[in-house]
This record gives C-alpha cells, sequence and structure tokens, in this order.
C-alpha cells in the first residue's frame, strides 16, 4: 500500500485533504499547486515517500524515471511545450524545500529568467 508517508503530501496520496489533481497512475500523483509561482504550477510526486532526491538510490531507478515522463505527459497536456516550462526540484532547506517529501515543479505559462534565485 502506498501511503507517502506524514508530510502534507502523504495526506493528498490518502485523500485526506483535497487537491486539484491533474494526473495519477500508481506511483505517480501530480496536482495544482496552491501557492503557485507560474501561471502553471503542477507538483509531481511519488506515492512512496523519498524524503528528496539524495535519499533515492538505484532501486528507485525505475521510479525517477517515472516522475520524469510524467512531468514531459503533463506538459504536453497543459499546452506547455510550444512556450516551454522548468522542472525544478528544491532539494533541502538550503535549496528552499519546505515539505520533505521529493516533488517536481512544473512551471510555465511565463517567461523564466537565467540564472534562477
Amino acid at each position: 500500500m502506498l501511503t507517502g508517508g506524514d508530510t502534507i503530501f502523504g495526506k493528498i496520496i490518502r485523500r485526506e485533504i483535497p487537491a486539484d489533481i491533474v494526473y495519477e497512475t500508481d506511483k505517480v500523483l501530480a496536482f495544482r499547486d496552491i501557492q503557485p509561482q507560474a501561471p502553471t504550477h503542477i507538483l509531481v510526486i511519488p506515492k512512496t515517500h523519498l524524503r528528496d532526491l539524495t535519499d533515492a538510490n538505484t532501486n528507485d531507478r525505475e521510479l525517477l524515471g517515472e516522475l520524469l515522463l510524467a512531468v514531459a505527459h503533463i506538459a504536453k497536456s497543459a499546452g506547455l511545450t510550444e512556450s516551454g516550462y522548468r522542472v525544478v526540484i528544491n532539494n533541502g532547506a538550503g535549496a528552499g524545500q519546505s515539505v520533505f517529501h521529493l516533488h517536481l515543479h512544473i512551471l510555465g505559462k511565463r517567461k523564466f529568467a537565467w540564472p534562477p534565485g
């Protein structure tokens, strides 16, 4: 059984709190961010708990690939491929991670600067 851990994302996975879900498989869930930083801001998470990218290991290789393939599918479905989009993983508090469950941000439909932050 996939429970997602004890973070807010685990509660979303278990449907204990509502979310605007845009994509779901048996291993991945994606939903709109409640504090969007772009007109399109979608979070993609594994349904199993990984604290961050550093906690991933070779056993997570397939899951990490599924997360990236989900990002590509969602971006295409959301009409982001023509104008471009950004995918962000904040890894650790110093990088801005505030929910300690691995998640990818899909940001689109606005102009982005480089370097970020």
